[in-house]
């Protein structure tokens, strides 16, 4: 049986937890006001940074490929996003968003000051520490991270 965590391995859980909750339910705030659900949000977010494939938006997400069809399939019929082939690989289609999906996403994105305005509060510094050791925490080397983001 595994040892019983410290109480400070407790506490920065909760914290972690309690940031994550606000995160997600300022992100669904957003979202709704642009009558969207917080799962078409995100898709919607992703690919505004590039256009992907369900598989990999499911991954990214960590949901089931058929989940991210239904959702992708939302957001073509608002026209935020549409099919497109892939260029390496012609069976294969990419989701991308539209400019009106992009111009939303952006919209999006000004609109969560959550995680910013507590951040902005860190120095440069202390938010490169704080990035590091979450990607530590995650199995991640910095940059290994940096590149798979990249190349994702």
């Amino acid at each position: 049986m595994a040892p019983r965590p410290d109480p400070l391995t407790l506490e920065v859980v909760e914290l972690i937890g309690t940031v994550v909750a606000r995160y997600y339910e300022e992100y669904e705030d957003a979202a709704a006001k642009h009558s969207l659900t917080g799962a078409q949000a995100r898709v919607l977010g992703l690919l505004s940074h590039e256009p992907m494939p369900m598989r990999r938006i499911a991954l990214r997400l960590k949901c089931e490929p058929s989940n991210v069809t239904g959702i992708v399939d939302r957001l073509e019929a608002r026209g935020l996003v549409e099919r497109r082939p892939d260029p390496a690989d012609r069976r294969v289609k990419l989701a991308a968003p539209t400019d009106q999906g992009r111009e939303t996403a952006s919209r999006l994105g000004d609109a969560l000051d959550f995680a910013r305005e507590p951040l902005a509060e860190l120095t440069t510094v202390e938010r490169t520490m704080l990035r590091d050791l979450l990607r530590r925490m995650l199995g991640e080397e910095a940059g290994t991270a940096a590149a798979a983001a990249a190349g994702d």
